[in-house]
């Protein structure tokens, strides 16, 4: 990976790695029952790929992905 190039995390991850969700499962069931919003708008796939900058907003929380490169 070349530096300044953060690795991409899928949204199911960033849920658990905010404390959200404690199981990827708990995570896959928040994103397939339209409890999750990246960027303001509804998403379903657990997959989808969130870049730094993007906001993600479920349960009445907000969080903003902020990726730091596996060089740092």
């Amino acid at each position: 990976m070349e530096p300044g190039n953060p690795k991409p995390i899928k949204l199911d991850q960033f849920l658990k790695w905010v404390g959200v969700a404690a199981t990827g499962g708990q995570a896959k069931v928040m994103i397939q029952a339209g409890e999750v919003r990246v960027n303001g708008e509804v998403v379903t796939q657990r997959g989808r790929k969130l870049k730094p900058g993007d906001r993600v907003t479920v349960g009445g929380q907000s969080f903003t992905v902020d990726l730091l490169d596996s060089a740092s």
